[in-house]
């Protein structure tokens, strides 16, 4: 389980539901297929339980199983599920508009962005004509920890969901990867400590070695939740003195349009 918060009421919270969920983040972006052990691997819930939880969302119609692979995939039931969130995001309809006026304007692409669990998933992005960037599209999920969009989400909550966060990607790593993830805490604690400085969260080459980025997050009005807008780029061609210079004042002004800014 990968919510982060203070407190969890256990009389109200169903632990079943809570790992059937987890078996429909176990997909990542570009992943079709996936097993029982790939389950079993990436939920660390034992293999009956997926066994059981993976029929159970398949006869719902959130998986599908092929039988001459053995495997799962998504179903249309999860589908149905996000073409429900963006259709009924009005904070998205009223942006698009804006994005693409800003995507023209820096040449560059922007997206708009939540928390997904430990991850951060692309509700929308738009891209210029003549940007080249990475192909991500909208329900591409990024690592809170090395994307400026993770970042300027974790600038903005209390410092204890912070710190649980941070506690939970370093397990979710294991000891494989302690290392890595120790380095990119410390990464992301020095970004987020400049965000009150700075407005922003940058990213340079952490997410991807031609990738620079910078992030603004805003309340969206309808619901008071935090989304993020993020501006990435090739690195090559815009340096970090663009995005300081250029383009964080322009995105910062974008939020303000659109939600309340810290």
């Amino acid at each position: 389980m990968t919510a982060s918060a203070p407190s969890i009421d256990e009389r109200k919270f169903v632990v079943a539901l809570a790992r059937g969920l987890d078996l429909l983040r176990a997909f990542r972006p570009g992943e079709t297929l996936l097993g029982n052990r790939d389950f079993v691997e990436r939920t660390g819930l034992p293999k009956a339980t997926v066994n059981r939880l993976a029929y159970t969302l398949t006869v719902l119609g959130y998986l599908r199983f092929d039988e001459s692979l053995g495997k799962y995939a998504l179903d249309a039931g999860v589908l149905s599920l996000g073409f429900a969130l963006l259709s009924g995001t009005d904070t998205l309809e009223l942006a698009r508009p804006h994005l693409r006026a800003f995507a023209r304007e820096v040449g560059a692409a922007v997206s708009l962005g939540c928390r997904d669990g430990l991850d951060m998933v692309y509700l929308e992005t738009i891209r210029s004509e003549t940007a080249l960037t990475l192909g991500l599209a909208s329900g591409s999920k990024l690592s809170m920890l090395t994307s400026s969009m993770g970042r300027a989400y974790l600038a903005v909550q209390p410092v204890d969901v912070r710190e649980a966060l941070y506690g939970e990607l370093a397990q979710m790593a294991g000891d494989s990867g302690a290392q890595q993830v120790k380095n990119e805490v410390q990464e992301a604690r020095v970004e987020v400590d400049a965000f009150n400085a700075a407005g922003c969260c940058y990213s340079f080459r952490a997410w991807h070695d031609d990738v620079n980025a910078v992030a603004v997050p805003f309340r969206d009005p309808r619901d008071r939740r935090w989304l993020v807008l993020s501006c990435s780029g090739p690195a090559s061609s815009m340096g970090e003195e663009v995005f300081r210079e250029r383009v964080a004042p322009r995105l910062k002004a974008l939020a303000q349009r659109l939600g309340d800014t810290v």
